[in-house]
């Protein structure tokens, strides 16, 4: 009986090797220098192969980030630990049940998880919440770009009527009236007068705090060569050269901090929106939206700024057509100057899809973030 059993088990072995080897063959049967491409990579980021950038784009090289060491240290800071109260608490809110963390919840991402944001009355937002990784490293913020703080980001949802819906002139009375808050602001800020500027000073101290742990990307980065696989790795070479993702989405936090109309405007249709174009009235900005940075994107699903997709696979795929499909023609731009042009950074891929496996694996793998933090506690009177 136990030889039948050996026999049967080394039948299955050899089946599931043949099948692997089989399958990886056929796999990567249209590319042959596999292998190759992988071990180059296998090697100092300065010795890597140099990425495909359009001429004029600025690009940046990777970077690793490191776990941050003085998170426990931050968050003790008498302005961040005031901060981190007044994100979390509704009385910020009109009808003190929404707050901050309504949309940016540390167990979602420090987001909602939702397609549009959801707020006063259950009245839905235009557009998809943004993460706040990384925040403290954004050069403007808002989808459009028309904060340049997070400071100034900060009226944007306090006083929306479809978000907290609060009148931020009456905010520093309303919060006077709860001592208990009275103390820290004296740790804070030196005495107890509570100011609009103080309360959203306070707010944007504690969201700089809020950092991407290092992704087993920034590992492989560092030197751990066996961080990622070698589809994993063979994806990061696609994502810089055949991909092309590089051109938009580069160095340390994977954005270059602007603006793209990659043909998601939904122009004269259901879901138009205008992006970029609302803030700057330049008719070459109609459908921009900021790049988003790609760490930690398995956290922040939905992605794109209406919240639309949640396959990256699918999105991918989108990529991969070029993106080029509703661009006006001379005649109809002539008619009318706001119908949006694709970014021209935006190609046909060609990517297979053995290639697009190989791309998802390695955009999984920029996911780090495992820490939930803890709601604190906030003065009730």
């Amino acid at each position: 009986m136990k030889k039948i059993v050996y026999l049967l088990s080394g039948v299955i072995a050899f089946g599931l090797v043949s099948f692997s080897s089989e399958f990886t063959s056929v796999l990567w049967s249209d590319t042959p220098d596999y292998t190759k491409i992988v071990e180059m990579y296998k090697k100092p980021i300065n010795e890597w192969p140099k990425p495909t950038i359009d001429p004029g784009v600025e690009w940046s090289e990777f970077s690793s980030i490191k776990r941050d060491t003085a998170y426990f240290v931050d968050q003790a800071k008498p302005e961040v630990l005031l901060g981190r109260m007044l994100f979390f608490d509704p009385k910020l809110s009109k009808s003190n049940q929404i707050s901050c963390s309504s949309c940016h919840d540390p167990e979602m991402g420090w987001t909602d998880r939702r397609m549009v944001g959801l707020g006063h009355d259950h009245l839905k937002g235009a557009r998809n919440t943004p993460s706040l990784y990384n925040t403290a490293e954004r050069t403007s913020y808002f989808w459009d770009g028309r904060a340049n703080s997070l400071e100034e980001q900060a009226n944007g949802p306090l006083s929306a009527h479809n978000e907290m819906a609060m009148d931020v002139v009456e905010l520093p009375a309303k919060m006077s009236k709860i001592e208990g808050y009275k103390k820290y602001f004296i740790d804070a800020f030196g005495d107890d007068k509570i100011t609009y500027d103080r309360i959203v000073g306070a707010i944007a101290s504690f969201q700089r705090t809020i950092k991407s742990q290092p992704s087993r990307v920034d590992a492989f980065i560092d030197g751990k060569y066996n961080a990622l696989t070698e589809d994993e790795i063979y994806g990061m070479h696609l994502f810089r050269t055949k991909a092309r993702c590089m051109n938009c989405h580069h160095g340390q936090y994977f954005t270059d901090e602007s603006f793209h109309n990659i043909g998601l405007t939904y122009y004269k249709r259901k879901f138009e929106d205008l992006g970029r174009y609302v803030v700057t009235n330049n008719p070459d900005d109609v459908g921009k939206f900021k790049t988003p940075g790609l760490r930690d994107l398995l956290n922040t699903r939905p992605w794109m700024h209406n919240g639309l997709f949640d396959d990256l696979e699918g999105i991918v795929n989108m990529y991969n057509s070029g993106m080029h499909m509703i661009d006006p023609k001379p005649e109809q731009k002539l008619a009318d100057p706001l119908y949006p042009v694709t970014d021209s950074l935006m190609k046909p891929l060609e990517l297979s899809k053995s290639e697009i496996k190989s791309l998802v694996s390695f955009l999984e793998a920029l996911s780090g973030s495992k820490f939930k933090m803890r709601r604190p506690e906030f003065p009730i009177e």
